[in-house]
């Protein structure tokens, strides 16, 4: 599992800002972009983050949570921890996060909707948190629909 989790942070990419820019010491996200908002058997899901930190510590853990507005029965919680990687002040970089629904492409693995004879219309939640147990805000994205 921690392969598949490995792997769903495919491109974190650390680039140091230059002075200008104002970091905090809560870690910040923002939204840049989705691959897709209806997601079929053999598709993946690519969500593509901006993460800023002033001391560059968050290498501790995301957390991602589907939110199933049309049936409790679906979604999910998990904590994922961030692979390690040197730290950096200052730092800005992307998190790039993939679910795989119905194939195996090396991503954690979204299930198909639980309530009968009806699609999932999700959000996603995703916060981090950093080593000094600074949290950031949550982020939600756009509504994905996962097809029966």
């Amino acid at each position: 599992m921690t392969t598949k989790i490995l792997i769903a942070f495919l491109g974190l990419t650390l680039i140091t800002a230059c002075s200008k820019d104002n970091f905090a010491t809560k870690p910040t996200l923002k939204f840049k972009s989705i691959n897709t908002t209806t997601l079929a058997k053999g598709d993946f899901l690519q969500i593509v983050l901006e993460v800023t930190d002033a001391e560059g510590d968050i290498q501790d853990s995301i957390w991602i949570q589907q939110v199933v507005r049309n049936c409790s029965a679906s979604g999910f919680i998990s904590k994922y921890k961030f692979p390690d990687f040197p730290q950096t002040k200052n730092l800005k970089g992307d998190i790039d996060i993939c679910f795989a629904y119905g194939t195996n492409l090396g991503c954690p693995t979204i299930t198909g909707p639980k309530c009968t004879s009806r699609n999932d219309s999700s959000v996603f939640k995703i916060w981090i948190k950093d080593k000094a147990k600074n949290v950031s805000d949550t982020l939600t994205t756009d509504e994905v629909v996962v097809l029966q």
